[in-house]
């Protein structure tokens, strides 16, 4: 098996989507020798002490990323000049000219291709892309994407997310005596995460089944002016927005919702958006229907009409007609629950871990390709 050195800005305690695979994959990738560069962040010393993996925290201040990525590109390449590990994994095209550097000195490089950096650094993920021995795509759209910008077919891997099962022993969920109660979980930061409009979503939903209620996990600089629209359109008293909350909080709220939704869509119609979507893998574990856009990386994470429904992210109408489908049919979502609970079984971190090692292992065998 491979020396590997993992070069990445995203990663736990951090949250996010990026943060948990690549904590997965630090703890799960069968590895012998596994080092880790990432960025320092608060409660790192308490998170890196109950993991086995060799982690080099760099500590760059709270300055803007692109400074931040640049003293971790450097410090990875100091590292990687020392060790001379067989291949060098890049969690995100944030640090591809570091991979292009290490390429140069003989060190092969696998690159990961999320969706929203295609849109948002359109020349480095390019870049990234095209120089990189090997990339691995979480969703069928990210694949598209990155062969459309220059990744030679032969070198994309299609590699799903994977999926933590619920807790061993909390039993199946309570959701009965809960009012009909739509979930979210994303950060309100992008506004492709669709808040708006299930905002306006809920307002056609309340007409039809006055006492459904839309509960909102996460929080984010949006959150104003979301709240000012459910203000607005009237919907106020019947959303709750959470905030950031814990695991357990979520898992609590996972368990008592009876339908979960994100209609997250593509920014500019065709690139960026949802990579994938663990969000919906998780709900789908907890024995919730889930509705996703019909675009974008969720389409991989749904088998739709059994564990969800896909609607149109930009027609608010549709999405209320989903919601109210579930919401008024309670024995049709619970069907479709306990199908998405099945999905999700399909999904375990340690087969998306197996299968970046398969990846990785004739990578480091092969050293750089021309």
């Amino acid at each position: 098996m491979p020396r590997v050195l993992v070069i990445t800005p995203d990663y736990p305690p951090a949250h996010g989507g990026i943060q948990t695979l690549m904590g997965k994959l630090a703890e799960l990738l069968p590895v012998p020798a596994l080092e880790l560069v990432t960025l320092n962040a608060p409660g790192a010393d308490v998170y890196d002490a109950g993991r086995p993996v060799a982690v080099l925290r760099v500590r760059a201040g709270s300055g803007a990323r692109r400074i931040r990525i640049a003293a971790l590109s450097a410090r990875a390449l100091e590292r990687a000049t020392w060790r001379r590990p067989d291949v060098a994994l890049l969690g995100h095209v944030a640090v591809a000219p570091v991979g292009a550097l290490l390429r140069g000195l003989g060190i092969p490089t696998v690159t990961y291709a999320h969706a929203e950096e295609f849109r948002v650094s359109p020349r480095r993920t390019a870049f990234g892309m095209r120089h990189t021995d090997a990339v691995i795509a979480i969703s069928r759209h990210t694949e598209r994407m990155a062969r459309a910008v220059g990744a030679a077919a032969d070198r994309v891997h299609l590699i799903h997310h994977g999926v933590d099962p619920p807790p061993v022993g909390t039993g199946p969920p309570r959701r009965d005596p809960e009012p009909p109660t739509v979930l979210t979980v994303a950060r309100m930061q992008d506004p492709h995460k669709g808040h708006d409009v299930m905002l306006q979503a809920m307002s056609l939903v309340r007409r039809r089944l006055p006492d459904a209620r839309w509960v909102v996990l996460g929080d984010g600089p949006l959150r104003p002016r979301y709240e000012d629209l459910a203000r607005r359109l009237g919907v106020d008293g019947a959303v709750s927005f959470m905030g950031a909350v814990g695991d357990g909080e979520r898992d609590a709220w996972l368990r008592r919702a009876h339908v979960f939704a994100m209609p997250t869509r593509l920014p500019d119609g065709n690139r960026g958006g949802e990579g994938f979507g663990i969000a919906y893998l998780e709900a789908a574990a907890y024995g919730l229907p889930v509705i996703a856009a019909n675009a974008g990386g969720a389409v991989d994470a749904v088998d739709p009409g059994r564990t969800g429904l896909l609607i149109d992210p930009t027609d608010h109408t549709q999405v209320a007609d989903a919601l109210v489908s579930l919401l008024a049919a309670p024995d049709k979502a619970r069907v479709m629950g306990a199908r998405g609970a099945e999905w999700a079984t399909r999904f375990p971190w340690q087969r998306t871990a197996d299968q970046v090692a398969a990846v990785l292992e004739p990578v480091a065998s092969h050293g750089v390709r021309r």
